[in-house]
């Protein structure tokens, strides 16, 4: 394959995109497994490690979340958290070997009054050598520029499934407001963290869709979340049929031919996948994954399932040693 071939393109088609899907599992894995050789040649696996800084409460009537105020899934409200107990979250987090923090805030936006707690948040885990990632909802203007001065490396705001099928995930958001607050952390110089949940009830094309809205973003997201989604009871999306590890691996190796320069980070989900399905989405393309015992408000796998995942695979933890120009 040639370096022309794994170029980040801005303007794959549905068609394309579509086709690729449909390969036989073993002709894309195979398509894929060249774009890491390429992009990707150490093929470390990144530990990221993500606490729910404020847990509850949110105004957002997200179908999958267990946070949303709309929903009786027995989730207790919380505050924001003080400065010094995130950072004991990351001190604790940077031990086990994660060299990626993240922050999420159920919230429906960040408020000004919150901004400068946060901010000192991010240059408390920042000096202790860790990427710093936080999800914080919609943003306003000027309030990334002020994230990014706090040392503020990623951005997550997810767009969750295609545009078609959006309304059927949630209705107090939409597509351009997210697409909005993406554009604002971009342009701020904030790398972005964006991808999206599979599992939902969307069909293979709504998948075709949400990986096509990640490629119009010029350049790529830096980083690409696949999730599955985590059934909450008392959510209208709790009693979904879950995705198969096979079409997970599917829209893993999908992601990483079509933004071969990103990150592409297995994320929820992983609890209640096999050993053997979780490898599966690794040889996919998968290079990064959420290590601590919970995501948010949902489980995750022990560090010690994780350490014996990657000894069975061969693979080794960190992130790349080299620092290439984003999506060269």
């Amino acid at each position: 394959m040639t370096a022309a071939a794994i170029a980040p393109r801005p303007d794959w088609t549905r068609e394309e995109i579509a086709a690729l899907f449909e390969l036989p599992l073993p002709d894309l894995m195979l398509r894929a497994l060249k774009v890491r050789e390429a992009k990707w040649p150490e093929g470390r696996i990144q530990k990221s490690q993500l606490l729910s800084i404020k847990t509850g409460g949110c105004p957002e009537d997200c179908g999958y979340c267990s946070q949303s105020a709309h929903f009786k899934t027995g989730l207790a409200a919380s505050k924001l958290m003080e400065v010094d107990a995130v950072l004991a979250e990351a001190r604790q987090a940077k031990a086990n070997g994660a060299d990626r923090f993240c922050m999420g805030a159920a919230w429906r936006s960040l408020k000004d009054r919150d901004l400068p707690k946060v901010c000192e948040m991010i240059s408390a885990v920042k000096a202790e050598g860790l990427e710093t990632c936080v999800t914080l909802g919609m943003l306003e203007e000027g309030q990334a520029e002020k994230l990014k001065d706090a040392g503020l490396d990623y951005y997550n705001h997810n767009l969750d499934t295609s545009r078609e099928y959006y309304g059927k995930v949630t209705s107090t958001r939409t597509y351009e407001d997210r697409i909005e607050t993406l554009d604002r952390a971009r342009k701020a110089g904030v790398s972005l963290c964006c991808g999206g949940i599979l599992g939902m009830g969307e069909s293979r094309a709504d998948r075709v869709g949400l990986i096509h809205e990640l490629s119009m973003i010029t350049p790529h997201p830096e980083s690409v979340t696949i999730n599955a989604l985590v059934p909450i009871a008392g959510t209208p999306l709790g009693k979904s049929e879950p995705i198969t590890a096979v079409e997970l691996a599917r829209a893993i190796a999908v992601a990483r031919i079509v933004m071969p320069a990103s990150w592409v980070r297995l994320s929820a989900g992983r609890e209640n996948m096999t050993e053997e399905g979780q490898a599966l989405c690794l040889a996919a393309g998968a290079n990064s994954i959420f290590v601590g015992a919970r995501l948010l408000t949902t489980a995750n796998p022990e560090a010690n399932e994780d350490e014996q995942l990657l000894d069975t695979l061969g693979l080794e933890w960190g992130p790349r040693s080299d620092k290439p120009v984003v999506n060269a």
